[in-house]
């Protein structure tokens, strides 16, 4: 997958040219996340593009959050987790978005309470965990037919 779109994923994504996208939501673009070592890893990402959770106004963030929570419904029904976990920093990536992660029982004891940001660096750039739409085709698939079901309720 060529990369390039990464330099701005929200605009590629305005654009159409962001191959991770599920689906276009009030609030922005749900995408799949380009590291699957836990399946269906997921992002919100805020569109129109913002730079933290604060700068919406009440009724956007609110939507904003709303969306989170639908797409961690749809991840959860398409991939069933132990749990979802959500999470929102801005420390390395300058702009609002929102990461679902679903957690599972077969993790490693010693990882399954912690924060997934302290698997080894190499969890995440593993070349067999990397999206692959031959691989998490059908994963990507599940999770944007549930989650385009479920926003419609």
């Amino acid at each position: 997958m060529d990369l390039g779109w990464m330099s701005d994923p929200v605009a590629a994504a305005e654009r159409g040219e962001n191959p991770t996208v599920l689906l276009h939501m009030p609030s922005g673009f749900a995408v799949i996340g380009l590291s699957q070592f836990l399946p269906g890893y997921c992002l919100l990402l805020a569109s129109p593009k913002v730079d933290r959770l604060e700068t919406l106004d009440r009724k956007a963030r609110a939507t904003f959050l709303n969306d989170m929570g639908l797409l961690g419904e749809a991840v959860a029904e398409a991939c069933s987790p132990r749990r979802m976990n959500y999470s929102i920093y801005g420390n390395t990536d300058a702009y609002l978005h929102a990461h679902v992660v679903p957690r599972y029982d077969w993790e490693p004891p010693e990882r399954i309470k912690r924060p997934i940001w302290e698997y080894p660096a190499e969890m995440w750039t593993e070349p067999s965990h990397l999206y692959n739409e031959s691989k998490h085709g059908d994963l990507r698939a599940r999770i944007a037919d549930a989650l385009t079901r479920i926003a419609k309720t």
